[in-house]
């Protein structure tokens, strides 16, 4: 028999394994995917991109009540449990901070860095919390994409924001307005160093999945070149991401962003330490044989801390 995904957050609704014939009930499309895997179980084909974007669309329409979502062809069609994960770890982080209780409601300002076609992270947390999201992209046809699920989906209206980075190489001047205050900044930076480690990472990828040694495939999943790959990977783009969140010390309680490999650790800890962050955090997530982390930092000291929940948490 399968595994079920027993590593995931006690709160993430896809513990567990799929239940396809409820899910087909809530997308009937998804049906034509479904077949009987090694172990007798319902599954579909995870090295179908198709099949992938069904499996997405189903899991949003019946956990999180989401009519109308899609992706243009070639963009990343995100991993909908891994996605959670990261949002129910880093309320604990706010709860931790709040006597255990869970900061929610429209008041908990939420900026994503890389939003993405897929805008994924805003629905969730907006649906498992209440939280008012920004999301930030340097792409406008990936905004322009997130803004028509947006605008289709009339429980965001107001509660999700769009912004576009004109200059790449740049990731908060510009989208963090003058005297704009975020209780948290999530990010999921591009975990490549060029597009040819990205295509051996998927050839690897692929042939866990198969079984056996795959040479020759297209990037699953999707991904445009800056959703997979940025110079330097992600080691670079979050050692600018604490740089750059140094200037922004009071706007913002936890910063925070997605760290894949352990190696990279030891550095970013060490940019922070630089950067002078009060208190860092490193919350371990694991999904399937998978294990990351999410490193969160802030600038406030304890009283700071204090005061900003007071004001902003509890009113």
């Amino acid at each position: 028999m399968q595994k079920s995904k027993e590593k995931l957050h006690p709160r993430n609704k896809h513990l567990g394994r799929y239940d396809f014939k409820q899910l087909i009930v809530s997308h009937p499309e998804l049906e034509q995917y479904v077949t009987l895997n090694k172990y007798q179980d319902e599954s579909i084909d995870f090295f179908n991109p198709k099949a992938v974007l069904s499996l997405n669309t189903a899991l949003l329409k019946h956990f999180y009540e989401i009519d109308n979502w899609s992706i243009p062809s070639d963009y990343l069609c995100p991993p909908i449990p891994g996605r959670a994960d990261y949002l129910h770890h880093i309320a604990d982080l706010l709860a931790s901070k709040n006597n255990d209780k869970l900061p929610t409601g429209k008041q908990i300002n939420c900026l994503d860095i890389g939003v993405g076609a897929n805008c994924i992270y805003p629905i969730i947390g907006n649906k498992e919390y209440d939280w008012s999201f920004t999301g930030s992209d340097i792409d406008s046809i990936a905004l322009e994409n997130a803004n028509k699920i947006i605008e289709s989906n009339p429980s965001f209206k107001g509660r999700i924001k769009l912004r576009l980075q004109e200059n790449p190489s740049i990731i908060f001047a510009g989208i963090i307005e003058k005297e704009e205050i975020f209780d948290l900044i999530i990010c999921n930076p591009p975990f490549h160093a060029s597009k040819a480690e990205a295509q051996t990472g998927t050839l690897r990828k692929v042939s866990n999945l198969k079984s056996k040694k795959i040479t020759n495939t297209p990037l699953n999943f999707g991904g445009q070149s800056n959703e997979l790959w940025t110079e330097g990977g992600e080691k670079n783009f979050v050692n600018k991401m604490i740089l750059e969140s140094k200037q922004y010390a009071n706007s913002c309680f936890w910063f925070s962003s997605l760290i894949s490999k352990r190696s990279n650790l030891k550095g970013i800890y060490s940019t922070l330490k630089k950067a002078k962050a009060v208190e860092v955090k490193t919350l371990l997530l694991a999904t399937g044989n998978k294990t990351s982390r999410i490193v969160a930092w802030t600038f406030l000291t304890k009283e700071e801390q204090k005061t900003w929940i007071k004001e902003r948490w509890n009113k």
